[in-house]
């Protein structure tokens, strides 16, 4: 199924800079705007996991430069029978984390340095369990093509503005080409949230409970990151609000377009289905597991 979104992504960014590709230069236009659909999507399969790592300034680390965050990861894709993925944190003061690669084979995983300072490895090990999930519900395919497409997109908006501003380039769009650019940044969000299902966000927070063996941490992890992230920037995502959806928590609060790239269901919605899940297990609030032993 997350084949089968990421191959309609692809077909739509196509239609789409062919489209404006014509409208901007008649045939000619077209043409280049194939080979730049083309050049993209191509790129946009094979990179787009290593291209949002480096946007973020990601390092990898292993067991003995971080064994705390590596032996919670190595432990939960054991008990999730899932290939050890690549193993990242990003030096930014808000508490987050996302998934990244187009297969469990060529997973990765980040984390702010400031979730591993704000939680404890419990919830810790709740956080990272849900985005193994997605890892699992092969979700981060489709989630880092839409962070690369949907970029693309927005560069497609200046290009049209560019053109469209210019009276003097003999193209059929003139002031045409401020219209498409301010509609172009908004379908650019609509990119996002069509490909991006909110259920997915429940589905992983379900998965990932299960991985780890404990709702509560995921959800105790879950409140600490919304309330931190309303108040702690992070500038990255901020300059690239169609990555937004890769977090486990919304990193936009900053500015007035970040609403239009909102693609989390509420905390407050997630945190209740996991403590319903806890109460089904049979699970209090003073559950406590062995990762306390990952120093």
């Amino acid at each position: 199924m997350n084949f089968a979104r990421t191959a309609v992504l692809l077909a739509g960014m196509t239609a789409l800079f062919l489209g404006v590709g014509y409208m901007i230069g008649g045939a000619g236009g077209t043409m280049i705007a194939f080979l730049l659909a083309l050049g993209m999507n191509v790129f946009a399969y094979w990179n787009s996991d290593k291209m949002v790592l480096r946007m973020y300034g990601a390092r990898e680390v292993d067991a003995s430069t971080a064994p705390g965050l590596y032996g919670i990861v190595e432990q939960l894709c054991l008990r999730a029978e899932l290939p050890m993925p690549k193993v990242y944190i990003i030096d930014n003061p808000q508490p987050n984390a996302f998934a990244t690669g187009r297969s469990p084979e060529r997973a990765a995983v980040a984390a702010t340095t400031g979730l591993m300072k704000m939680l404890n490895h419990e919830e810790l090990a709740g956080v990272m369990a849900h985005e193994l999930a997605h890892v699992r519900n092969r979700d981060t395919l489709t989630m880092t093509v839409t962070a690369t497409l949907a970029g693309a997109v927005s560069m497609l908006a200046n290009f049209a503005f560019f053109f469209g501003g210019n009276r003097d380039n003999n193209n059929p769009l003139g002031f045409v080409g401020v219209i498409i650019m301010a509609i172009l940044a908004p379908m650019a969000a609509m990119l996002v949230q069509m490909a991006v299902s909110r259920s997915g966000e429940y589905a992983a927070d379900r998965a990932g409970a299960e991985i780890c063996g404990h709702p509560l941490w995921l959800a105790a992890a879950l409140e600490k990151i919304d309330r931190a992230a309303r108040h702690i920037d992070n500038g990255v995502a901020e300059r690239n609000p169609a990555t937004a959806h890769l977090f486990i928590i919304n990193p936009l609060h900053a500015h007035k377009m970040d609403s239009l790239f909102s693609t989390h269901p509420k905390t407050e919605n997630r945190v209740a289905r996991l403590r319903q899940l806890a109460q089904q297990l049979g699970q209090r609030p003073a559950t406590s597991g062995p990762w306390g032993s990952y120093a």
